[in-house]
């Protein structure tokens, strides 16, 4: 036997059994994006049973988004090598794995051809979790609202842009009351029961958050102004609430920032506090409309 088997990287055979039994897919492609070999671990990541079954697809069929394809490969041209590369593949059976791809680009002496070795290391499990903790730091824990931190993200991404957006404002008539008469629980419960009220009046693509203590903002993303103040027209009927709910909107105007936006459904809120308190200072007895 060899006797630097299993001693040495530069034996063929203690190589050959290393590659093999690592967890991480390495594998050499031409630059037509064909593989040329693969160990079990690639396999695995990619979701087919043999190389050869492997073989009969290109690397580019691989990619869930295709069109990233050409700036790796533009990057291994340029500088011949491209670390860490993230990359979503889709498998054969639907399901996708994100992939960090390190490669490196090599000649065949012989004939010239361009070839490409590397490694993928799945981060499925870990982009998973960054993903479950940044949801987890955009969520109220107690309603699984979202939160503030949510707002600040969409101002963010669409601020700059020409979205359009409405706002409602939303506080619980009495809050403090059911606190102090019923004590916290029962003021938590009917915080998670108005949560899931306002959910229910608006669109999948529409966001609702709480935005402190009995206070809750609706954002109605791409609405009207007249669709917009339908929503807050519900919200203010509180259908199937024991609590009754004051409501003050507001539609994006011009390019104006989204802070701006909820400064003015929240004048409009005060504007319906106010009104409410003059129509019950006027009548007592809550007979009126």
């Amino acid at each position: 036997m060899n006797e630097r088997f299993l001693r040495s990287l530069e034996d063929p055979a203690t190589l050959g059994q290393f590659v093999r039994e690592l967890r991480e897919g390495i594998y050499i492609t031409n630059a037509r994006g064909r593989v040329l070999d693969a160990n079990p671990a690639l396999l695995e990541i990619l979701g087919y049973p043999t190389l050869e079954a492997l073989q009969a697809v290109s690397v580019a069929d691989l990619w869930a988004r295709p069109f990233e394809r050409p700036r790796q490969v533009e990057l291994l041209e340029r500088e011949g090598t491209v670390r860490e590369f993230e990359v979503e593949i889709v498998r054969p059976d639907g399901g996708r794995r994100t992939v960090l791809d390190t490669c490196h680009r090599v000649v065949d002496p012989e004939t010239g051809e361009a070839l490409f070795h590397g490694i993928l290391v799945d981060i499925t499990a870990r982009k998973e979790l960054e993903r479950q903790l940044v949801e987890t730091s955009r969520r109220d824990a107690l309603t699984g609202l979202l939160n503030r931190r949510f707002l600040a993200e969409f101002a963010g991404r669409f601020e700059s842009g020409s979205a359009t957006w409405g706002v409602i404002l939303v506080d619980i008539d009495g809050f403090k009351q059911v606190n102090d008469r019923l004590g916290h629980g029962a003021g938590d419960a009917l915080l998670c029961a108005v949560a899931r009220f306002l959910g229910e009046q608006v669109r999948r693509e529409d966001h609702v958050v709480r935005f402190g203590g009995d206070e809750f903002l609706v954002l109605l993303v791409g609405r009207s102004a007249g669709a917009t103040a339908e929503v807050a027209a519900r919200v203010r009927r509180a259908e199937g609430l024991a609590v009754r709910l004051s409501a003050g909107w507001a539609r994006r105007e011009g390019e104006e920032t989204l802070e701006r936006t909820v400064g003015r459904a929240d004048a409009a809120l005060l504007a319906v506090r106010a009104a409410e308190r003059g129509a019950r200072q006027e009548d007592p007895s809550g007979l009126s409309a």
